[in-house]
């Protein structure tokens, strides 16, 4: 009893870890609640601070100490720093007991966020120093406008019933995005197909084989278990040649949230939507999509469905193709009445691209191992830019599965932290994402504080037989996720509400779908893809076959990231209340750009969380329109070499440096001297001519 007595609750205390960083081991479930409550309490004593300050406002004393909530006495930003912790690890490693206290803490939060917002003496003094300031750099000027900007965004401008309305929106819908998340990752984990019988893995790869033996033997079941998790399901999908249970698993992963359960998110979604609607209609906007692309490189929902549709006018033939010469294969193999139903097309589709290209996602496997991958990854950044990793055991992490590293700059001065965490498990929601436990700024004594930044991903696990062998696509999410880090790791600005990936979302994706291009180049694949066992390097007629099949179906691709962006944007574009049944609304919201058969008894939205829960409302366009940047930049490179130094130096400089500093698009044609164009990705994707 007394050793409970005399622990003390880490956030409350200097961490006294290797670069202060998180102390994972020595945090409990009820440190949290402890630290986020007398984080509020020492926030909004800092805002009474603020707003009884009797001298005039200024830019020092307002903006600064609002964005920054160090003093340089030893006060840190607690909410902060608990925030990072909890939220990040919600995602990657929860539980129910996290869960229920998310739960209770999401409008405790949300009425603190909203009470700063809605400060009319704190906006009074903002609003002063936007109208009257001392001269300011580009960085300060930048901080000031979202400063102002994000209080009228919120509602400082609205009247007290105004006020309270939206602090009823916001607090509905932070409570439903949790909701929303939570049910996925119940459904999610709730379903697998456990097989007995070893005839119904036929088909199967022995890597899908063994990671289904494994995952039986930790469930403490006998024969094999496939779950909804990518690395499970991808493989069963394309393999398996037993089609009534690639319906099975293609069914149960498509009614997520749909059955007549808790976890039903039917309701839930149309609320979320319509809560948006309204509050972007409170703060005087036509819709919530005119509400986000205000501050948004594309501006105007005008834009947004100009680029969407010139995609759907380019790519459409092409995947009409695609898709025809896959049925043809289908119907040559099964008979001319077969019909191709959606848990067929990965099946067939795999079967086309063995017969024109002779490869296959197991054949690459081999060399694909993911120690290796990390140091392909790693000596490419190296590369570019002169950084090093060295992986530091000392370093405390949330789970085994997580790597730490710390990285150096080409001069050897520190640059960051790293964490890399590879694989599923229970606790850890699928997909994969960048994210920070510490962002980078410079505080008032002057020293470059370095943030701490951490990839999630789902990769294929290793067994008991074979190490973690990872697909292409496997290594092109990795690239994705790491490019992103590179933007946080590289953050070099004066304050944190600005630096790394604090920009505008439809250019967030530029550095991460950037360093995807390299997962084809022969020249990286050269220094890590060597076999596993023999420790051959890649043949080169692979890496052939690789470059030849790069755009097997990228039509049918990128048309289903725009059928993706088309329902985003028709949900958020409604002016009146939504009271459409979600699932056929659905259908035809992104019909336009379907080129395979819709099930009426799927639905996406449901479990769609970029636009549900996550912050791409609005905005999954995003991904198409980073693409066409990434495109337009990977083509400098190529012009001026893929490892050209000073290429990279100057990408580097003017845009993974700058975060949010300046407007995106000021930053990208300092990099490229001019405006971005689509040629440059039509060309690569094959669809115009070079």
């Amino acid at each position: 009893m007394s050793e409970q007595k005399e622990r003390k609750n880490p956030f409350f205390f200097p961490y006294n870890t290797p670069h202060d960083v998180v102390p994972f081991d020595c945090i409990r479930l009820e440190d949290y609640e402890e630290a986020f409550m007398e984080g509020i309490r020492r926030e909004d004593e800092q805002i009474d601070k603020i707003v009884n300050d009797p001298r005039k406002p200024t830019f020092d004393n307002t903006i600064i100490i609002i964005d920054d909530e160090k003093d340089g006495e030893g006060y840190y930003d607690l909410l902060g720093r608990v925030s990072s912790v909890f939220f990040n690890l919600l995602s990657a490693e929860t539980d129910d007991d996290m869960d229920a206290l998310a739960q209770k803490l999401s409008p405790v939060l949300t009425k603190h966020a909203n009470d700063i917002r809605l400060n009319e003496k704190l906006f009074e003094r903002i609003k002063y120093v936007h109208q009257h300031h001392r001269k300011l750099t580009p960085e300060e000027k930048m901080l000031l406008d979202n400063c102002y900007d994000g209080f009228v965004r919120s509602g400082a401008l609205l009247d007290a019933a105004g006020k309270e309305r939206l602090r009823q929106l916001t607090e509905e819908a932070s409570i439903l995005g949790l909701q929303f998340s939570q049910n996925l990752l119940k459904e999610n984990k709730a379903f697998t197909l456990h097989i007995t019988d070893e005839s119904q893995l036929d088909g199967l790869p022995e890597t899908a084989r063994e990671a289904a033996a494994l995952t039986a033997k930790e469930m403490e079941k006998d024969g094999w278990v496939f779950t909804l998790d990518f690395p499970s399901y991808s493989p069963f999908m394309t393999y398996s040649t037993r089609r009534e249970l690639r319906q099975q698993m293609y069914m149960a992963k498509n009614t997520e949230c749909i059955h007549d359960n808790s976890e039903n998110n039917i309701e839930i979604c149309k609320r979320l939507i319509n809560l948006r609607r309204e509050l972007a209609q409170l703060l005087g906007h036509k819709t919530y999509a005119d509400y986000v692309l205000k501050h948004r490189m594309a501006g105007n929902v005008r834009n947004v469905y100009k680029l969407l549709n010139n995609l759907i006018t380019a790519y459409k033939p092409t995947a009409l193709k695609e898709i025809a010469a896959i049925e043809k294969l289908a119907k040559k193999t099964e008979g001319k009445d077969f019909k191709l139903k959606p848990w067929d097309f990965g099946f067939y589709s795999h079967k086309l691209q063995l017969q024109k290209y002779n490869l296959d996602a197991e054949m690459l496997r081999p060399y694909f191992e993911l120690s290796k991958v990390i140091d392909g990854v790693f000596g490419l950044a190296n590369r570019l830019y002169g950084i090093t990793f060295k992986e530091n055991t000392g370093i405390p992490v949330y789970h085994p599965d997580v790597k730490a590293y710390e990285v150096f700059d080409k001069d050897g001065s520190f640059l960051a932290v790293f964490y890399a965490d590879f694989h599923p498990r229970k606790g850890k929601q699928g997909g994969a994402w960048m994210t920070e436990y510490q962002g980078q700024w410079i505080d008032r004594k002057g020293e470059n504080v370095r943030p701490h930044v951490s990839v999630v991903m789902n990769f294929t696990k290793p067994t008991e037989e074979k190490p973690a062998l990872l697909t292409l696509g496997e290594v092109e999410t990795f690239l994705h996720e790491f490019g992103h880090s590179l933007h946080g790791m590289f953050a070099n600005t004066r304050f944190e509400s600005l630096s790394g990936t604090n920009v505008w979302w439809d250019f967030v994706e530029l550095p991460s779908q950037f360093m995807e291009n390299f997962a084809i180049e022969k020249e990286f694949l050269r220094t890590f893809a060597f076999h596993y066992q023999t420790g051959e390097p890649i043949p080169d007629e692979l890496i052939h076959r690789i470059i030849r099949s790069r755009n097997y179906n990228v039509a049918y691709a990128c048309l289903r990231q725009v059928s993706f962006g088309l329902l985003d944007m028709a949900y958020y574009t409604k002016k009146n209340a939504f009271t459409d049944d979600i699932i056929p609304f659905e259908k035809k919201a992104w019909e336009k750009a379907m080129v395979t058969e819709q099930l009426p008894d799927t639905c996406m939205t449901v479990q769609f969380s970029h636009i549900m829960a996550g912050g791409y409302a609005a905005g999954y366009y995003s991904y198409k329109w980073a693409e066409v940047l990434d495109a337009d930049a990977f083509a400098v490179f190529k012009k001026e070499g893929i490892f050209n130094p000073a290429t990279a130096q100057r990408f580097r400089d003017c845009i993974l440096s700058k975060g949010g500093t300046e407007n995106p698009m000021v930053l990208y044609k300092r990099f490229k001297g001019g405006e971005p164009t689509i040629d440059a990705l039509l060309k690569r994707n094959g669809i115009k001519k070079k």
